[in-house]
């Protein structure tokens, strides 16, 4: 059975920092690319960053770039987003998602959420002002 298990959510002042963790099973992790998407009540899922788990190539959506950092333990089927620096519009639902490495033909299908295969349950983070 395929899982995708966020954590490391919460409430956190602007300025301040949190790092989330995806844990991944039930497939073969090195042959996935692992996304963190968000949404915001009212507002559609956004991508955020995405990792190849075969080659550790990053991307970054332009809103976080500088501020988030994501990462790979592939020897713990586990992906990382260290965020710095949080804003209040940074407050979301966020989600980890895995799809096929070489699934995109455009950077932008990267933040897509079509392109995503499995899907986790997401964590709240929540930056106060």
């Amino acid at each position: 059975e395929v899982q995708l298990v966020e954590s490391g959510g919460g409430l956190v002042q602007a300025g301040g920092s949190l790092r989330l963790s995806c844990a991944a099973s039930g497939f073969t992790f090195d042959d996935y690319a692992i996304g963190w998407f968000r949404q915001a009540p009212g507002q559609e899922r956004e991508g955020v960053s995405c990792i190849s788990s075969s080659d550790g190539t990053t991307y970054y959506a332009d809103s976080v770039k500088g501020r988030f950092t994501i990462s790979s333990d592939n020897a713990k089927n586990t992906v990382y987003l260290q965020m710095n620096s949080l804003k209040p519009e940074d407050t979301a639902v966020y989600y980890c998602a895995a799809a096929q490495v070489g699934m995109a033909h455009y950077y932008s299908d990267y933040f897509t959420a079509a392109q995503y295969d499995y899907w986790g349950q997401g964590t709240q983070v929540t930056v106060s002002s």
